[in-house]
């Protein structure tokens, strides 16, 4: 296989996309409305990938997004990424991103000062934005201090951070940061 390859896989929420290399997945893209729209988000990020049968590696990582889509907590730690261009700072972002446990959130904060890098909530911030390995590197649990935003990568397609992290069964007490205004319950309507 030369250069890069994708294919489109059915979730529960929808079709997704999964680009690779020999070298590993290169980046998952949440389904948008239409899967028309995903190929086209594809092609723009990667206009040289060609659809293809998914090798060993790739067919782990779809199994693991069709699972946590599903609500299962899978392990990725055997699905070779592609990081090829991506800056070390950033590895160092989702190396962290991924021992977050299902359920807990952090924020940009909390990352930054984990890494020691006070001060550098913003550049986390920008590369979690620029996350190609959506739900294998799960930036849907790193939420903004303060106020909660629906903000997903630019691979994140019409899926929110907020129903990531219902899939998963994020919890209130579970998390460090901000369930609070997250999953606020409106009461139920009585009929009239």
């Amino acid at each position: 296989m030369v250069g890069r390859s994708y294919a489109i896989f059915n979730t529960a929420i929808g079709r997704c996309g999964i680009v690779w290399s020999n070298s590993g997945v290169v980046a998952v893209h949440l389904p948008e409305a239409r899967e028309i729209d995903t190929r086209r988000r594809i092609f723009q990020v990667h206009p040289e990938a060609r659809e293809q049968q998914a090798p060993l590696n790739t067919e782990l990582a779809i199994e693991g997004v069709v699972g946590l889509l599903q609500g299962s907590d899978p392990d990725f730690s055997d699905v070779s990424l592609d990081c090829s261009g991506v800056p070390t700072f950033d590895r160092r972002v989702y190396e962290y991103t991924c021992s977050i446990p299902r359920g807990e959130t952090r924020t940009y904060h909390e990352i930054a000062r984990t890494l020691r890098v006070s001060g550098a909530a913003h550049s986390v911030a920008q590369a979690i934005a620029r996350n190609p390995y959506m739900i294998i590197v799960p930036c849907h649990r790193v939420l903004e201090a303060g106020s909660y935003a629906d903000r997903i990568s630019p691979y994140g397609g019409v899926i929110s951070k907020r129903r990531l992290l219902a899939l998963e069964g994020a919890h209130p007490i579970a998390s460090k940061t901000l369930f609070e205004v997250l999953l606020p319950v409106a009461p139920p309507r009585s009929p009239t």
